[in-house]
């Protein structure tokens, strides 16, 4: 893993270019909307497009938020409406601190695009860095789970798709990224007792941003994983590492989930021994 201040100013540099490219190409965005499909269809520009609203706008977000299926090139060439529609959307959300001139219909200074220019990269780097760091707590989560399960003699098998409890992975054999029933699980354990035990790793790093990662995502397909497959024949379980608001973690059991620490793994192991039938 990169030190994390080598990471940002890596991040940093990259979207400095990117928003210096962006600027380039629309005029100091004053056409926008004329090169929409240049921007909508480059990745880079296309990352720092989303970061010219305050706040900046998820890739889930703004298909919401415009009211479009895909942003995909064939779709957005398809539909050139669809591109100005989340031209549009983001335009409305324009930061106009960072872009005094847009508001004022005027030309910027050299400084004006200096400074906006650098708040914008400094802006993208560090939710990038943030990004990839809970993305890299998460792989190493998952990769801790799959060693302790080999280690209590549990047997890897292929990912796969399980539509119905029969597909499942059979007692004592577990799976990594498996799509059961609409959603994914990070690791997939057929118990003793023949019941299923997704389990979701979650990293958060701090009390806010534990209700994204928990309560809307992990408890949420719990309740999907009971109503799907019936309260009785699934275990849906979150392992966890990082802060947690108190009421988070309440909330989340409630709804069915089962929650263990990553830093003790042991306890899911004897939990999960416990199914065994007598």
């Amino acid at each position: 893993m990169e030190e994390p201040l080598e990471a940002y100013l890596e991040a940093f540099e990259e979207r400095q270019d990117a928003f210096e490219n962006l600027l380039e190409t629309t005029v100091d965005l004053r056409e926008l909307s004329k090169h929409a499909l240049d921007i909508l269809l480059d990745p880079q520009m296309q990352e720092a497009f989303r970061y010219l609203a305050g706040p900046p706008i998820s890739l889930d977000d703004l298909k919401i938020v415009a009211d479009i299926q895909s942003l995909s090139a064939k779709e957005l060439r398809a539909k050139p409406e669809d591109a100005q529609r989340l031209i549009e959307t983001v335009s409305l959300g324009l930061d106009r601190r960072r872009f005094p001139w847009i508001a004022e219909n005027r030309d910027p200074s050299e400084t004006e695009k200096h400074a906006a220019i650098l708040a914008s990269a400094a802006l993208l780097a560090s939710q990038r860095v943030a990004t990839n760091r809970r993305s890299e707590g998460k792989n190493a989560q998952e990769l801790l789970v799959e060693k302790t399960l080999i280690a209590a003699k549990f047997r890897k098998v292929e990912t796969r798709t399980v539509r119905t409890l029969a597909e499942g992975p059979q007692p004592g054999h577990f799976c990594r990224e498996s799509k059961l029933g609409t959603r994914k699980a990070d690791v997939l354990i057929g118990l003793w007792d023949r019941r299923l035990m997704p389990i979701e790793c979650k990293v958060s790093n701090s009390a806010t941003n534990s209700i994204k990662r928990l309560n809307n995502d992990a408890a949420m397909k719990a309740e999907i994983w009971r109503k799907d497959f019936g309260e009785v024949n699934v275990v849906p379980t979150a392992v966890l590492s990082g802060v947690y608001n108190i009421m988070h973690l309440l909330d989340a059991q409630t709804r069915g989930l089962t929650l263990f620490w990553a830093h003790d793994l042991e306890s899911m192991i004897g939990w999960i021994e416990r199914t065994r039938r007598k």
